[in-house]
């Protein structure tokens, strides 16, 4: 080689180097940028919860005791009403039909009938009382007659029975006569019009509806002047203070709530959360449609606020609520965010970042709720670990944190 191409490669030696350690640099494995998180201790709290809503612990319902007419009902929702005391409602007897022209034809003709049968039994009393009469003055006759020893015996007998006789047969008329008056009085009442029955009616014989307990007017079903029936609803009276709330449960969540568990009442309108403890869980579930149309198995718990009145005084009957049952909580544990956990095989691992790679690491998991989980085992605290791990990041892989060169 001559001298001439050895100088060139002396000149263009140094260039080439750099040229290809440049490549080398730029080519070279970049490590992942990722999100870094540190396992801490903290609280941990397990809840579970849905849509609730308030009601008042004991609900009656004013009903009607009998068909008929019923009264405005005078009384407005959130008055205060006694027990035994305060009259809910007034009812009273109904209106009679309006009739047809047949009808109408057919009661009057009962009327006369009524009143021919009315005028024959007067007569009849007429004649009996004639007979009466007469049997009265031929008994009295054949008495003096009995006493001069004129007649016999047996013809001042047949004289008294005679005067019995009439004397019976006038009373039957009597109460022919009676009985004759009460079919006239009958049949011209069916004659009655509503509106002569309203112009004719004074002081009404009104059945007054008491209010059976003392407390607030929740509702008012019926207000409006009307016919009801038996049983017709009117009012619902209950006292706010004594306030619920019932939560509709998944099956698989209620199974873990017990009477007496803590539970924390949020999204009710007020500015701070409020205190509440489980009553009762329901044993009995039902079928419930979910908004995307899936039949789900739910169960109602009760919940009592264990709150003073005056913090939750606007809340009402029908209100909605967002309760969380507590079933376990912490005040220090190790923990780590969901985020960073994911299945490897039967068993949950986790990303720590050491010495600038991942490190695949096992962990034993405790008590989880929707945002962290217990670290029972695998982890100490103080270790940054991979948050929302991609398939980019596996053991050994440099890892740098999101944002730094």
């Amino acid at each position: 080689m001559d001298r001439a191409v050895k100088k060139r490669i002396l000149v263009w030696a140094p260039f080439i180097a750099v040229l290809i350690a440049a490549v080398t640099w730029l080519l070279r494995p970049q490590p992942v940028a990722v999100d870094l998180g540190i396992v801490e201790s903290g609280p941990l709290q397990v809840t579970v919860s849905d849509e609730g809503e308030t009601r008042v612990r004991d609900m009656f319902v004013v009903s009607a005791p009998v068909p008929g007419l019923m009264r405005r009902v005078e009384l407005e929702v959130g008055d205060t009403v006694a027990g035994n005391k305060t009259v809910i409602a007034r009812i009273e007897p109904t209106n009679p039909t309006l009739l047809d022209q047949r009808a109408t034809l057919e009661a009057q003709a009962a009327v006369d009938a009524a009143a021919a049968a009315s005028s024959y039994a007067e007569a009849q009393i007429r004649r009996a009382q004639a007979e009466a009469d007469f049997a009265t003055v031929d008994l009295e006759r054949i008495s003096t007659l009995a006493e001069r020893h004129t007649v016999s015996r047996s013809d001042l007998d047949a004289a008294a029975r005679r005067s019995r006789t009439a004397n019976a047969a006038l009373q039957e008329a009597q109460a022919a006569l009676r009985m004759r008056e009460s079919e006239l009085r009958q049949a011209q009442a069916r004659l009655a019009s509503p509106a002569r029955s309203r112009l004719q009616q004074k002081d009404c014989e009104c059945v007054r509806v008491f209010s059976p307990v003392s407390g607030t007017i929740m509702r008012v079903v019926n207000e409006s002047e009307g016919v009801v029936q038996s049983g017709a609803p009117i009012v619902e009276i209950g006292d706010p203070r004594k306030l619920e709330v019932q939560v509709d449960l998944l099956s698989e969540d209620a199974v873990r709530v017990e009477p007496g568990q803590r539970v924390v009442v949020d999204a009710w309108g007020g500015s701070a959360p409020l205190a509440g403890v489980v009553r009762r869980v329901e044993p009995f579930g039902h079928t419930k449609v979910s908004a995307l149309g899936i039949e789900e198995q739910r169960v109602n718990v009760i919940i009592y606020l264990t709150e003073p009145y005056e913090r939750w005084a606007r809340l009402g009957h029908g209100y909605r609520v967002e309760p969380r049952i507590v079933l376990w909580e912490s005040g220090r544990v190790l923990r780590v965010p969901l985020s960073a956990l994911f299945r490897e095989g039967q068993r949950w691992a986790v990303f720590v970042e050491r010495g600038g790679r991942a490190v695949l690491t096992f962990v034993d998991l405790g008590q989880q709720n929707s945002t962290y989980a217990q670290v029972v085992a695998g982890l100490v605290g103080g270790e940054r670990i991979v948050l929302h791990p991609n398939d980019r990041v596996a053991s050994g892989v440099r890892i740098a944190a999101r944002g730094t060169s």
